[in-house]
């Protein structure tokens, strides 16, 4: 039986420039069908959850400019579920803002926040999972995310050190540590005690509204008096004015690494923060070489491990490359080492500021 006392807040404001050049500004990843399923990374994390938590308290936090995206790609939602951003300011004003918006609505709910541009290959266990943190939640004042079995020493995600095991599954949160170096993975990849941070959240309204006025007093000073809004109801009902103003701080760092009353609830249910090429190549079949062709038509020859992702009906042929990225989405043709992805932003950065936002 579905709780009519669960939320989902669903972050989607994102541009993704990690996955550029198909990931652009004015159609982000999380709008993006990277799998030939039919439903976008949005609507995949929306359909996900829909089976656990009713439509109606499911909200999408993202930025102004994507209102129409998401109101097309997501219809069952009314203007109340859409909060739009005016700028991008970091994970804690979402969070928070989209908090005081459920606890104006419901003050007992239980909330679980979740990005929009994650895989999620066993999706019975997850449910499991989100169900019951929940439950924990809405009878304690605990702060909780969950914890991925780690299976190589990743550099790309943030870890969670555990303690001692308190309750069936949650572990009290030791230590977090952002993105390591190499070597250090490795370590706590061989100690058993670290967990990916999978960035989903879970907590009571009360409890997280406690927590940012503890903690970030700055940020609940601007939010919780109520929203001041930009132009009529009818026009863009809720673009808070107040939240250009608002700290540009992780929830992570502003809330979860300070707060003393942080759980973990650990497993495995076939998770990726699709967060880069290097991600989806991991995910994706390939051939006999190890090269991935997600769109596009190729003939290949002498080369391995690459990624290549072209527009529909057209034709790369390719001799003698190993290890790269080839993408092409309308005007831009992107060709570097798959291992040094990490360039991307910079590459970006560059043709915005050398270019202009037409390549953007």
């Amino acid at each position: 039986m579905i709780n009519k006392d669960n939320y989902c807040v669903i972050m989607g404001g994102g541009i993704g420039s990690r996955f550029w050049p198909f990931s652009r500004k004015s159609l982000p990843k999380q709008f993006l069908d990277f799998f030939g399923t039919g439903r976008s990374l949005l609507q995949q994390t929306f359909d996900r959850f829909n089976k656990i938590i009713p439509a109606e308290n499911i909200l999408v936090v993202t930025n102004d400019m994507y209102a129409d995206l998401v109101k097309f790609q997501l219809p069952e939602l009314k203007e109340d579920q859409i909060l739009l951003e005016p700028t991008r300011r970091n994970t804690a004003p979402c969070i928070a803002w989209a908090s005081y918006h459920i606890l104006a609505k419901n003050p007992t709910a239980n909330i679980v926040v979740a990005p929009s541009d994650h895989l999620i290959l066993k999706e019975t266990e997850f449910l499991d999972a989100i169900n019951n943190g929940l439950d924990f939640v809405s009878k304690s004042d605990k702060l909780m995310t969950l914890g991925i079995k780690p299976n190589r020493p990743e550099t790309g995600y943030g870890y969670i050190q555990i303690a001692e095991k308190e309750f069936e599954n949650f572990y009290k949160v030791k230590t977090f540590t952002e993105k390591p170096e190499l070597e250090l993975a490795k370590v706590f990849l061989d100690s058993g005690e670290f967990y990916w941070n999978s960035g989903l959240f879970m907590w009571n309204v009360k409890t997280i509204v406690d927590a940012v006025e503890k903690l970030i007093p700055e940020l609940a000073e601007k939010l919780k008096a109520g929203p001041e809004i930009y132009g009529t109801p009818k026009e863009k009902p809720f673009i808070d004015v107040r939240f250009p103003s608002c700290p540009n701080v992780s929830i992570d760092i502003g809330v979860m690494e300070k707060a003393d009353n942080v759980y973990v609830s650990l497993g495995d249910f076939g998770w990726s923060d699709l967060g880069t090429w290097g991600s989806l190549y991991d995910l994706s079949p390939k051939d006999e070489r190890q090269n991935v062709v997600l769109k596009g038509e190729s003939l290949i020859y002498n080369s391995k491990d690459n990624i290549v992702v072209l527009p529909k009906n057209k034709l790369a042929v390719i001799d003698g490359l190993e290890g790269y990225l080839i993408a092409e989405s309308d005007n831009v043709l992107l060709i570097c080492k798959k291992d040094e992805e990490h360039a991307i932003r910079k590459y970006v950065n560059d043709a915005q500021m050398k270019l202009g936002e037409d390549y953007i």
